[in-house]
């Protein structure tokens, strides 16, 4: 097994949480979009009123109090997925990959996405993809025993995540 497969394996490590003590290069956190938010509140709300309206007491109240405040962590669940540089690594997530494997860096304009993501994507990449972000970049990787040939991450500025990689 080569050393970037066990780096992409899960050590016990926090979610995108380097061991190392120096500040990162780059740090993004891929938060719900906006749009995510309202739907789940309204439909919490709908389904407390409905029970609401049929039963007196506690019962009438308990649904809010245990809907509104999931309908409101479930975006935040969704958000909590880091892309960052440090110590000499990517983490993605829970993943991560010593920077000495990367072999070029791609970035993957909104226009192309759909098709990078669709019938040119490898069923062996590895990927961490929002379809709230229109932009995505993808990394090669440069290790003949990895069986993932790259990964596709998305980003809202893939600039920067290039420059930090030590691409451009």
């Amino acid at each position: 097994m080569s050393e970037s497969v066990e780096a992409a394996s899960r050590s016990g490590d926090l979610p995108g949480q380097a061991k190392s003590t120096e500040p990162p290069v780059y740090r993004e956190r891929l938060y719900a979009a906006w749009w995510s938010w309202p739907l789940p509140l309204i439909g919490a709300v709908l389904m407390a009123a409905q029970v609401h309206m049929g039963y007196p007491g506690v019962r009438a109240w308990l649904p809010y109090v245990v809907l509104v405040p999931l309908a409101i962590a479930i975006p935040l669940w969704l958000g909590r997925t880091k892309v960052e540089v440090r110590g000499g690594e990517l983490w993605v997530g829970d993943a991560h990959l010593p920077l000495r494997f990367i072999d070029e860096v791609e970035v993957i304009a909104p226009q192309e996405q759909r098709k990078a993501l669709g019938p040119d994507l490898d069923p062996a990449a590895f990927m961490v993809h929002r379809s709230s972000i229109r932009t995505s970049v993808r990394i090669w990787l440069d290790d003949a025993d990895d069986p993932t040939p790259y990964w596709v991450v998305s980003t809202r500025r893939p600039e920067e995540l290039v420059e930090a990689l030590g691409k451009r």
